[in-house]
């Protein structure tokens, strides 16, 4: 018996639908990862994709875990010679973003290549840009007011603050600064102890370990090697006349 046209356009239909949908489902566009591992040498991850793939069976369309994608670029803030770093860790969250044709040739010598493959919008394509937070995973305490690289718990910042034109460093741990030589250009506060370890002007080695011009107001006593030179000392070997006192005290 002949199929009914209908029958055959809506055969046609059916299997075109289901060859779009195979296209559709093979084609990586971007989905929320989890870092499983990170090498600092290659600056690459292993990523286990945070969203599901689909599995076609004879019972229909079920969900598949997508396989760990291996060897995926890390991105990290970066420009003009300065690179933004950060310590990638194990469970960490990221987005995942796939290119348009196979990076591999590129990601091997960089500049412009050949696609080498003819895959699009493949697994084996993907870069991983960390940061991205579930709610499960979300950081609390995030400033209105200023730009802040910081600990994810806080406790730890460098802020900048457009309004106020300051910038505030809290390191509980202590700042720690190597450098030949900081300037500042104005006054400087220090409100607690301040130490010198090898003099503030001068050398030791010529002689002189500080150097210090202007007018100098202590409040409190001062101690000479060990002897107070403060308005209590006294002096030895007085005598009236026209003679020098003795050493202080």
């Amino acid at each position: 018996m002949p199929i009914p046209t209908q029958s055959q356009i809506g055969g046609e239909q059916q299997t075109a639908q289901a060859i779009a949908d195979s296209i559709s489902n093979q084609i990586r566009v971007a989905m929320p990862g989890i870092i499983q591992s990170f090498d600092p040498v290659t600056v690459t991850c292993t990523v286990l994709p945070a969203i599901k793939g689909s599995d076609a069976s004879t019972t229909g369309t079920e969900s598949a875990d997508l396989p760990l994608l291996v060897d995926v670029p890390v991105v990290f803030p970066r420009g003009g010679g300065v690179t933004l770093t950060f310590p990638v860790k194990s469970g960490d969250e990221c987005l995942l973003i796939f290119s348009d044709r196979c990076i591999d040739f590129w990601w091997q010598s960089g500049g412009v290549q050949e696609p080498v493959d003819t895959r699009q919008h493949d697994l084996s394509d993907g870069f991983a840009i960390i940061g991205p937070q579930s709610q499960a995973k979300k950081i609390s305490g995030i400033s209105a007011n200023s730009a802040q690289m910081r600990s994810d718990d806080g406790s730890t910042y460098f802020e900048l603050n457009p309004t106020t034109q300051t910038i505030n460093i809290m390191a509980p741990g202590g700042f720690n600064v190597t450098a030949p030589l900081s300037t500042f250009s104005a006054a400087v506060t220090v409100k607690g102890l301040l130490t010198w370890m090898g003099g503030m002007v001068g050398s030791i080695a010529s002689g002189t370990a500080a150097t210090i011009t202007g007018a100098i107001k202590f409040v409190g006593t001062l101690t000479s090697n060990g002897k107070d030179i403060s308005d209590q000392h006294t002096h030895s070997g007085v005598q009236t006349g026209s003679g020098n006192s003795g050493k202080v005290n």
